[in-house]
């Protein structure tokens, strides 16, 4: 295969001929020569053409038929003078020259391979040394590193000697007050100890009352259901009679003309039975809409006990005066997370505008809080807490710019 360095320099030396005159049947023989001699290609129309840029259809292929005839004639080599036969000296001598050039064919194609391989060998050994010299730097810069720590570490073994001793020199006077501060100590682990048992007992009552909850919840749901259930049951049943003796009616009233007034009376008879049982079914479904606000309600009241479930709300409100005053990092509400999420508030009024209601929305498993009025948006965060604190931080960043 001819790369394109090597066909443009083709190109160029076939341009030089032609401006020395030569014309086109030696252009022709020149690029098939170098083909097959220099890059091991068969000479075809399409590839002369493209080289030399001249010559028609059934030109190129007489040019390209001379120069087969050329080399089949430069093949006929003679074997010498003897006792063989003409033909067979002919023969021998084409059998020699295509030996010739089947050794030349391969001995190309073996150095083009010991190239690559040569040229492989050579960028892996390039990309090995490049390998070792940035090896080389990091462990140079790991063992510079390695030194300044050992240097601190000295410094810093000096230094407690140096408390050590003066420790050692003061230990008898501090000795008392350690006594005092371990006693204090040990009365507020007892303290804290308390604290723990009633949390973990308040914490027991809340999820007794959560299931109550759920319980009552579940019963609620169910007679509603069974209550819907029967009066469209009823109405069913009430009304299919209704509808198959107003078909017959009807049918007779058309054999029957005398009938007709009391037909007539009775079908309005049943359409207003079955106006009433509407309006009752309509009544049903109010109260079914109302009963599922209360579920609703119900359920948002358990989801709020177990978002404050195991926080007290004295540390939820600090945690949160924090975050909203701007005195807690990036890093500090990653580490809180969710855990005071559910003791968060929603800001009433955007702090940029003033006149819109904050949203809270969850944007891929987090929580963003935008105003619709000013656009003012705190971005997506990983928590409530985050998001209002993100949303109150960004007006006072714009204020003290």
């Amino acid at each position: 295969m001819i790369r394109d360095e090597e066909r443009q320099a083709l190109r160029d030396e076939l341009d030089n001929l032609r401006k020395d005159g030569a014309r086109r049947q030696e252009l022709s023989l020149h690029a098939c020569k170098r083909l097959f001699f220099d890059f091991g290609i068969r000479p075809s129309m399409a590839t002369v053409r493209d080289l030399t840029q001249t010559g028609s259809a059934s030109d190129i292929p007489k040019d390209i038929e001379l120069f087969w005839q050329r080399i089949r004639a430069a093949s006929k080599v003679r074997v010498g003078s003897g006792a063989i036969p003409a033909a067979l000296e002919e023969r021998a001598g084409e059998l020699l020259g295509a030996l010739f050039e089947e050794a030349r064919v391969l001995a190309k194609q073996t150095l083009e391979e010991e190239r690559e391989a040569i040229d492989a060998s050579r960028q892996d050994a390039e990309q090995a040394l490049r390998d070792a010299e940035a090896r080389r730097l990091a462990a140079d810069e790991m063992l510079q590193r390695s030194e300044t720590r050992t240097e601190a570490a000295w410094s810093r073994v000096r230094e407690l000697e140096n408390q050590l001793a003066a420790s050692s020199a003061h230990g008898a006077s501090h000795q008392d007050s350690l006594q005092v501060t371990v006693r204090r100590l040990e009365a507020e682990n007892e303290s804290l100890q308390k604290r723990i048992d009633t949390e973990q007992s308040t914490n027991a009552g809340l999820r007794d009352r959560i299931d109550g909850l759920h319980e009552e919840m579940r019963r609620s749901t169910e007679h509603y259901a069974q209550q819907i259930k029967d009066a469209l049951a009823e109405a069913e049943r009430r009304v299919k009679p209704m509808l198959v003796e107003l078909d017959s009616l009807r049918t007779m009233s058309s054999t029957w003309q005398a009938a007709q007034r009391d037909a007539s009376r009775k079908e309005f008879d049943f359409i207003q039975q079955l106006a009433t049982a509407k309006a009752r079914a309509d009544r049903l479904d109010t109260v079914l809409r109302e009963r599922s606000d209360e579920v609703d309600g119900l359920t948002r009241q358990v989801a709020t006990l177990r978002a404050q479930q195991g926080m007290d709300g004295a540390v939820a409100g600090v945690l949160c005066a924090l975050a909203q005053s701007g005195r807690l990092t990036e890093a500090e509400l990653a580490q809180i997370g969710t855990l005071v999420d559910g003791h968060v508030g929603l800001p009433a009024h955007c702090p940029n505008c003033e006149e819109g209601e904050p949203e809270l929305s969850q944007v891929e498993g987090g929580f963003e809080l935008s105003c619709p009025e000013c656009e003012h948006t705190s971005g997506a965060g990983a928590s409530r807490l985050q998001a209002v604190a993100r949303f109150t931080a960004g007006k006072k960043l714009s204020a003290s710019r």
